[in-house]
């Protein structure tokens, strides 16, 4: 004889075991520790999220650090931060760049807190009335495949404009990132007409307009280009691998080029959010971020960040703030207009 077969629970019970794993599963969401504060990042993980978890040892707080992709590198994080500004979740927004920061400022968006561990940074990178500080940069320069370009025989900008050049020379599309605040920067400084005129010499020439910063670099250090406008962070990675590259800092004044217009500096910036759900905790990770010890660790990681401060650590090949021209920038100008340059930018670069 065959042993009787188990039953199956019945309604009753079926309803039941629901029930008691539902309660298990509130209860374990009832225990799960809330953060103490809430970062958005746009520096790459890579470079930011060991300087989070350094954080989180020496102050015992616990942070929740949402990062931005390569793709939409700033602007997504910078769109959730303006649907979410009635009920914010972020307390603090670090970001890789600084017009969008700005912006934000000047949309009435953010908190004012002068750090304590600003008070050394340069005024020109920080804002006047505390609502956001720059730190750590990077440059714009051109990185150049040494197999197929003499670095020698490049100076700035206008190279990418050279009939010898022609189809051999690349930059980002000016749609996100750096490579956005940077175009911003040129439109505000020499207006509309100039720069325009600059991007249709662009165009014409065959200059590649590529998805991202990181896309010129790989295309230059494997040679299907021979030399591209990028962040130094992206050539120091290309460097440091072992691949045939130099880094030529554009538009530099010299004997030969005594009017040179100058490089273009964009910091990281750090903000608090206004009504941030951690405000006092916020002030912590920024003042944190904002030290000395913070800037001069992104000098020797392999982002290569400028330190904006004297004085602070950095490796040899780090560039040397005070050693540079730099074009000058009224930030509030590139902050008020990089939201509309962006669309207009769009409409020329993906028809």
């Amino acid at each position: 004889m065959n042993p009787a077969a188990p039953t199956a629970p019945n309604s009753l019970s079926r309803r039941l075991l629901a029930a008691a794993g539902l309660a298990a599963l509130l209860f374990a969401s009832s225990c799960a520790k809330e953060p103490d504060v809430v970062v958005y990042c746009a520096l790459d993980q890579i470079f930011s999220e060991d300087l989070v978890r350094e954080f989180e040892q020496q102050s015992g707080l616990t942070v929740r650090a949402e990062f931005d992709v390569e793709a939409a590198k700033t602007v997504g994080l910078v769109a959730r931060i303006r649907e979410e500004h009635n009920r914010p979740r972020c307390d603090v927004f670090w970001n890789n760049e600084i017009a969008h920061t700005v912006a934000l400022a000047e949309e009435g968006l953010l908190l004012p807190y002068a750090s304590p561990s600003a008070t050394d940074i340069p005024t020109q990178f920080k804002d006047e009335q505390n609502r956001w500080t720059g730190f750590a940069a990077r440059a714009r320069v051109l990185i150049v495949n040494t197999n197929l370009a003499d670095p020698a025989k490049l100076h700035g900008l206008d190279d990418l404009l050279d009939p010898q050049w022609k189809g051999k020379a690349c930059m980002a599309r000016p749609l996100t990132g750096t490579t956005l605040t940077h175009a911003t920067a040129l439109y505000t400084t020499f207006g509309d007409a100039e720069t325009d005129a600059w991007f249709d010499k662009a165009a014409a020439n065959d200059v590649g307009f590529v998805q991202s910063n990181g896309q010129v670099m790989r295309m230059v250090r494997e040679g299907s280009m021979a030399w591209g406008l990028t962040d130094t962070d992206d050539y120091w990675v290309a460097k440091k691998a072992g691949f045939p590259v130099a880094q030529v800092v554009p538009d530099q004044k010299d004997a030969a080029h005594p009017s040179a217009r100058g490089t273009f500096l964009i910091p990281n910036t750090i903000c608090i959010l206004k009504s941030a759900p951690h405000a006092e905790n916020a002030k912590k990770f920024v003042d944190f971020v904002l030290s000395r010890e913070v800037e001069a660790k992104l000098a020797a990681a392999d982002g290569a960040q400028i330190p904006l401060r004297a004085g602070v650590a950095k490796p040899e090949h780090v560039l040397d703030i005070a050693k540079l021209t730099l074009i000058p920038v009224d930030w509030k100008a590139v902050g008020a207009q990089v939201t509309q340059r962006m669309e207009k930018l769009k409409g020329r670069f993906l028809q």
